[in-house]
């Protein structure tokens, strides 16, 4: 599990990889990850956008912005929490994936807060050194 607070806001990733979506021998890997959003603040907030840097095990990155999240642009009471799930495909069996999204307050002023790095690895694989 992966923590990060900024603003009052907390996010939390929990990721997961999902054989069942994967194909290691055509170079297709995927993973599935959970956020959860909490905010903890005594403003209201909504998620109006979201920034991805996804790194894979090659160094090569891929940049992916967008409006919210999942389709939705959530609101958040002070004390209340969204979460959703999406997934990532990757060509390598690991990676790293960091980013931020745009929160907007009820009075118009916007800020970003901060998604933790996560790891994308596969479940025992056994890594090899050169």
């Amino acid at each position: 599990m992966y923590i990060a607070t900024t603003q009052q806001i907390q996010v939390t990733v929990e990721p997961s990889f999902v054989e069942s979506e994967s194909s290691p021998a055509d170079g297709r890997y995927f993973w599935a990850y959970t956020i959860e959003i909490v905010n903890l603040g005594v403003d209201e907030v909504q998620l109006r956008a979201r920034h991805w840097q996804i790194t894979d095990a090659n160094g090569r990155t891929e940049e992916v912005r967008g409006a919210g999240v999942v389709g939705k642009q959530p609101f958040l009471k002070p004390g209340e929490c969204f979460s959703y799930t999406s997934g990532c495909p990757l060509p390598t069996s690991s990676g790293i994936m960091v980013g931020s999204y745009q929160m907007q307050k009820a009075d118009g002023g916007s800020f970003s807060i901060d998604i933790p790095a996560f790891s994308l690895d596969v479940p025992n694989e056994r890594r090899v050194m050169n």
